[in-house]
């Protein structure tokens, strides 16, 4: 249940972003603004999520610093990966479904950076409510 909950999450932040500055700005078609953003959320999720954020950082040895400091690594190395993702993701479909979109790349790319942003908080989110075993780790080992 979790992880449906996260998934819907994800899926509001990216379409949010994506029908600001794709429908909004560049004008793509409402219904393929969506359908990006649902194959965005499947393949980030699975990629970024579950292999990438979830799967790193995984030491014996916490501590409540070295907690924060290997959150924040696991976070960083998500985030950029969601970054990257986002904008191949966004460009890719963009060259198939938008064959008249100018700007595609310069689209994709502004719509990677503020999913990233959104990405870096929503990671924390997941810290806590989806992958408690990294959360609680560290603060089971502090008392």
């Amino acid at each position: 249940m979790n992880h449906l909950k996260a998934l819907i999450i994800k899926f509001v932040m990216i379409a949010v972003v994506l029908l600001v500055i794709l429908t909004g700005i560049y004008d793509v078609e409402f219904g393929d603004t969506l359908l990006i953003s649902a194959v965005l959320t499947l393949v980030a999720y699975a990629l970024g999520d579950l292999m990438i954020f979830r799967k790193t950082g995984d030491r014996e040895d916490h501590n409540r610093a070295d907690h924060n400091d290997d959150h924040t690594k696991r976070n960083a190395m998500a985030t950029v990966s969601d970054i990257v993702l986002s904008f191949l993701v966004i460009w890719l479909m963009g060259e198939v479904l938008l064959a008249e979109t100018p700007d595609l790349i310069q689209a994709a790319i502004i719509s990677a950076l503020v999913i990233g942003a959104g990405e870096w908080f929503f990671h924390k989110y997941l810290d806590r409510h989806v992958f408690p075993e990294k959360h609680n780790h560290a603060t089971h080992n502090n008392h």
